[in-house]
């Protein structure tokens, strides 16, 4: 099974205002900013989300905020530590993972925090999240216990496109060369309605409250 690669080297923080946090059990909001590395140009998504949510939700608010079917494996790589799902062959291979199951944002996380998440160890879909900042909640707080999609740029690259480079080869391709048969094959595969320059907030939005409604992703169990 292949690892990801710290894509700015050790994530790092440039701010100490996080560390007097109350506690883990405490609602904060964490304004998190989401680039799908080596897109051009960028793809890009803001995320406001409860720091009590663990690593397991939050691969799936990812999923969902970028666009992803959740079809392929995942890790996120933070302080070089390395958190994913529990997978026999790791221990078998003895590559050191951390269950992403049982860790908090606001247990690994400070502001100012660069962290990596890598979808689809073939493609290898790099993603730089950066944590632009974290605000301490009232409990009873609105804002406590939710997510949501603030801003972003651009749609989803196809699941199984060749990874960022083939994903923008092909892009190329359709406009140097629309009525190539390259061009034909990509419209035929990613449906006649693509549009790389598309991104539905609201629809995003909407398809996160309702995994928050059906409890499909809990956020501070």
């Amino acid at each position: 099974m292949a690892t990801s690669k710290p894509v700015n080297g050790t994530s790092k923080s440039t701010s100490s205002s996080s560390k007097g946090r109350k506690s883990q059990s405490h609602p904060s909001v964490f304004i998190l900013k989401v680039e799908l590395v080596d897109s051009e140009p960028l793809i890009w998504r803001r995320i406001y989300i409860d720091g009590r949510a663990r690593l397991n939700a939050f691969h799936h608010i990812l999923q969902t905020a970028i666009g992803w079917t959740d079809s392929h494996l995942h890790e996120f790589t933070i302080r070089e530590k390395r958190y994913a799902p529990p997978d026999e062959e790791d221990q078998f291979l003895e590559i050191e993972t951390f269950d992403e199951s049982k860790f908090r944002l606001n247990q690994l996380l400070e502001s100012g925090e660069i962290f990596e998440y890598l979808y689809d160890f073939g493609d290898s879909w790099q993603h730089r999240i950066t944590v632009e900042s974290i605000r301490d909640l009232d409990k009873d707080d609105s804002q406590g216990g939710r997510v949501w999609v603030e801003s972003g740029q651009r749609a989803c690259p196809p699941e199984d496109a060749g990874g960022i480079w083939g994903y923008q080869e092909s892009l190329a391709t359709l406009e140097d060369n629309p009525y190539s048969d390259e061009a034909k094959e990509m419209r035929e595969w990613t449906g006649l309605d693509f549009d790389p320059e598309r991104f539905d907030r609201l629809a995003t939005n909407a398809a996160l409250d309702r995994m928050l409604w059906n409890g499909w992703i809990k956020i501070g169990a």
